[in-house]
């Protein structure tokens, strides 16, 4: 029994062996029929041969990316698309991406990562207008716009009162040296010719209400000029007007503020202002001259620091000034009898829009039951309504743009700069609420925050 038993057990083996080389045989036929046969198109594949295709496509994709372009590559990588090979160079490339080299530091891919997370830190102000060099020049750009460009980026020209009149001077010459194209007429082609100008400005900076209101209104004299008038007779009465609109608006208005705000300063007073405004400037040299004794305090701020080119000039003048930087105001604004600020906009819900700082100025002054008064010419005024300084705004470059004293080191290594886990934030501008202003000083009078919309019915029209 044991004996049959054995011859039992080892044929059966040889049965088992004799029967699976048909099926091997068979098996290898039928893939070779599968192979000869054409491939399936999408409405003969069933739900999981689409799906199962899609993802060895999309698979084979991630390889190819991963990979990058290498030599003979594609032809591999078809291959593997047809064959339905797993993307095995995929996964390695994912392993690698932002994983450690055999010393344990981190790859380069790593790197490039994490300065791409730190760049996204601030990315919430990233629509704050950045002051920049104008890139290529597109259009016909005259020598004095790029010229203008260039010192706008570089904050050579600061302040609104400063920047439209530099931006109306540059226009004269532009409409100078402009030529009247053949069967074209002045007051339309200029027009045309002035919009790459105009792109080219705010390229390099933001562009500013008082800008913005001065070009509308240089575009409405263009509009309006006399088509029959002679080139350079049209040309001198477009320039004429620009001096006219710099004289009435800006010139004259700072003199009729001068001597309005002037009324308000009596003698003993301590005012406190902030930052340089050129209209300040003048109200406060005016009323010395007036011989009104008082002392002044200037508030400056980084970076740019521009409360040390007002004091240059009051203490040259002999007034007392006490100078100090914006977080040290709360030790001196007891003994304040008046704050005197300037702007940058006037919007017609009664909200300045000034350099950044004059709002805590503004508050701390509400705070000790100190009047603040704005002076501000009327084409500075916005008809927009504007509620923070978060919406529109604009960067101040990094370090001190201004420096009146001997530095024992070079500037360089006293600003900070940029680093890997450090991001810079300097924004320019601020936003009053009209509830910590007391009044606004115009050219049409002094108003109150809450009737600043009625500004173009006192200019006798509906809009600037």
């Amino acid at each position: 029994m044991s004996a049959t038993a054995t011859i039992t057990m080892s044929a059966l083996p040889s049965k088992s062996t004799i029967k699976l080389a048909p099926a091997q045989s068979h098996a290898e036929a039928s893939s070779s029929q599968a192979q000869n046969q054409p491939p399936k198109s999408q409405k003969q594949m069933t739900k999981t041969e689409r799906r199962e295709q899609q993802e060895r496509q999309r698979a084979a994709k991630a390889a190819t990316k991963a990979a990058g372009p290498q030599p003979g590559g594609s032809n591999q990588n078809s291959a593997q698309v047809k064959k339905g090979a797993p993307p095995a160079a995929s996964t390695s490339a994912s392993v690698k991406k932002g994983g450690k080299g055999p010393d344990g530091k981190p790859t380069k891919d790593t790197k490039e990562t994490t300065s791409d997370d730190s760049a996204r830190g601030l990315r919430i102000f990233s629509h704050f207008g950045l002051p920049k060099p104008p890139g290529p020049s597109k259009g016909d750009i005259h020598p004095a716009i790029i010229r203008l460009g260039l010192q706008f980026s570089e904050f050579k020209i600061v302040g609104a009162n400063a920047r439209c009149i530099a931006t109306l001077t540059a226009f004269k010459t532009v409409i100078q040296d402009y030529v009247t194209p053949p069967n074209n007429t002045l007051s339309r082609h200029l027009l045309t010719h002035l919009s790459p100008q105009i792109t080219h400005l705010v390229s390099a900076r933001p562009m500013s209400v008082t800008m913005g209101n001065a070009i509308r209104e240089l575009k409405l004299e263009i509009s309006g000029s006399d088509i029959d008038l002679p080139e350079q007779d049209a040309k001198n009465l477009l320039c004429q007007k620009i001096d006219d609109y710099i004289s009435e608006r800006i010139t004259i208005a700072d003199q009729v503020i001068q001597e309005t705000a002037g009324t308000k300063i009596k003698d003993g007073d301590v005012i406190l202002t902030y930052a340089r405004s050129s209209v300040v400037e003048q109200v406060l040299v005016g009323a010395w001259d007036d011989g009104k004794q008082f002392s002044v305090v200037v508030v400056d701020s980084r970076p740019m620091l521009e409360g040390k080119k007002l004091l240059s000039v009051l203490s040259a003048m002999g007034i007392p000034c006490t100078y100090l930087l914006l977080p040290s105001i709360g030790s001196v604004i007891t003994e304040v009898s008046t704050v005197l600020v300037g702007a940058h906009s006037l919007h017609s819900n009664g909200a300045v829009f000034s350099r950044a700082g004059t709002a805590l100025v503004a508050m701390m002054a509400k705070q000790h039951s100190v009047p603040v008064v704005v002076c501000c010419e009327t084409y500075k005024f916005a008809e927009t309504i504007q509620l923070d300084s978060f919406t529109k705004n604009e960067l101040a470059p990094a370090g001190d743009i201004f420096s009146s004293f001997p530095l024992t080191r070079s500037r360089d290594t006293l600003t900070l700069n940029k680093q890997l886990n450090l991001e810079i934030l300097n924004p320019l501008y601020d936003l009053t609420p009209p509830s910590s202003i007391t009044a606004v000083v115009t050219e049409v009078g002094v108003i109150p925050p809450s009737s600043i919309s009625s500004i173009p019915l006192a200019l006798g029209r509906t809009t600037l």
